[in-house]
């Protein structure tokens, strides 16, 4: 009866794994569109939104299941929990990717980045595809190491998405206000998508380690 647990707990790592790369292939797809204004792309992004938010339904529904059948305790039971957290960040990093294409689709034909500020969201979407391919490593292989390297990657980000902000405050603005609140508006959907990672990375530090402190959220990441 235990290894039927065992392997139920197992293919909970899987389908988290799975939604993972759901969602590396949207923040990738989401940013392409963006800065091709490619209308299609993003339409498929904004549709497979749903199959993640499937897939977290689906983990969130058996993790229910196993507590109530198994009333697992100990490092079993943080494995439920913490999983049951992690699909829900990664279905929001999901929601994020959505939200970036959404902003592409209502922009189009014209493109929603201003030519001068490109090369700064190709750098974003970058660093976001990059920050969720190692939450795909780190859910695979516990590594406590690479889960810490998340945070320093999401750096990055943040000091990408204060220089968005200080463009936008300068006073020299001259695109627009639309332009200036779909600029901020994608910077802050990479920035949280960063955050989100970080939560991620840290919620697997507590399935290792049991650590309550490292399933605090990293700053408002409650919010989408």
């Amino acid at each position: 009866m235990r290894q039927i647990f065992h392997d139920e707990l197992e293919q909970v790592a899987t389908d988290l794994v799975s939604i993972a790369e759901l969602v590396s292939t949207a923040i990738r797809q989401a940013t392409t569109a963006l800065l091709e204004a490619d209308v299609q792309l993003a339409d498929r992004v904004i549709e497979q939104d749903q199959a993640i938010d499937l897939r977290r339904n689906d983990i969130d529904a058996r993790s229910i299941d196993l507590l109530a059948r198994q009333a697992p305790v100990a490092s079993d039971l943080r494995t439920v929990v913490a999983s049951m957290r992690m699909s829900g960040d990664l279905e929001r990093m999901g929601d994020l990717a959505r939200h970036v294409a959404q902003i592409a689709r209502m922009r189009y034909p014209e493109h929603a980045v201003p030519e001068d500020l490109s090369a700064t969201f190709e750098r974003m979407g970058g660093i976001a595809g990059r920050i969720i391919d190692h939450i795909v490593e780190v859910i695979t292989t516990q590594d406590l190491d690479a889960a810490r390297d998340i945070e320093q990657i999401d750096d990055e980000l943040d000091a990408l998405h204060r220089e968005m902000f200080t463009t936008l405050a300068e006073g020299s603005w001259q695109h627009g206000t639309t332009s200036a609140v779909d600029v901020a508006l994608l910077s802050r959907y990479f920035e949280r998508f960063g955050d989100h990672a970080v939560t991620v990375a840290r919620r697997v530090v507590f399935l290792v380690t049991g650590e309550a402190g490292s399933m605090e959220p990293h700053e408002d990441t409650d919010l989408r």
